[in-house]
């Protein structure tokens, strides 16, 4: 079995290298895929609801992914490529400050405008009920990620890490960002 696991993670690699966004965007959208399965799980939904997790891995694979691969090259052309404490303690805290905010946000707009097919005035109320809790919950989360991620990570392997601790969060965001009507459906 380890044989079949380093044989994928060596072909996995290798495709980073060839296409370095298309591979980072399916691996986003298969995660964001599975972290919904998983939410619709938790949330006791009985039949799985198949367009909801086609919408949200259109998230994973057309924003997240390709959000990450050029966020951490910005961050990397901003700081030069240095991994020392101050510079990890910079990107973080830069990150955290734009983001982060902007993510959270814009997910919760895509989960309640397409995923929900709610309209705009519906959104614009469950963002500003529920936006400030989740974005300071993102603050008390993200910034230990952020750190191992920068601290520890090679660029390529950024946003295959980001992904797999996203995956977690975004069931946390997705059961946050439904609405009440859902929940009860």
């Amino acid at each position: 079995m380890s044989d079949i696991v380093t044989e994928v993670w060596k072909k996995y690699l290798l495709q980073l290298q060839i296409h370095p966004l298309r591979t980072k965007a399916i691996t986003s959208g298969v995660l964001a895929g599975c972290s919904d399965f998983a939410a619709q799980k938790i949330s006791g939904i009985k039949k799985l609801q198949y367009k909801r997790l086609f919408l949200i891995m259109i998230y994973g694979f057309f924003y997240s992914g390709p959000f990450g691969h050029f966020l951490h090259k910005v961050m990397d052309k901003i700081f030069k490529g240095k991994k020392g404490s101050t510079t990890v303690g910079k990107k973080v805290i830069l990150e955290q400050l734009t983001a982060s905010p902007w993510n959270n946000l814009f997910f919760m707009m895509y989960y309640g405008l397409v995923v929900e097919g709610r309209t705009w005035p519906l959104v614009k109320s469950k963002i500003k009920n529920d936006y400030p809790p989740v974005q300071l919950t993102s603050w008390k989360f993200w910034p230990i990620i952020n750190w191992v991620n920068y601290q520890y990570m090679p660029l390529q392997l950024r946003v295959l890490f980001h992904s797999l601790v996203a995956s977690c969060w975004a069931i946390f965001l997705n059961l946050k960002a439904r609405s009440t009507a859902i929940k009860k459906a």
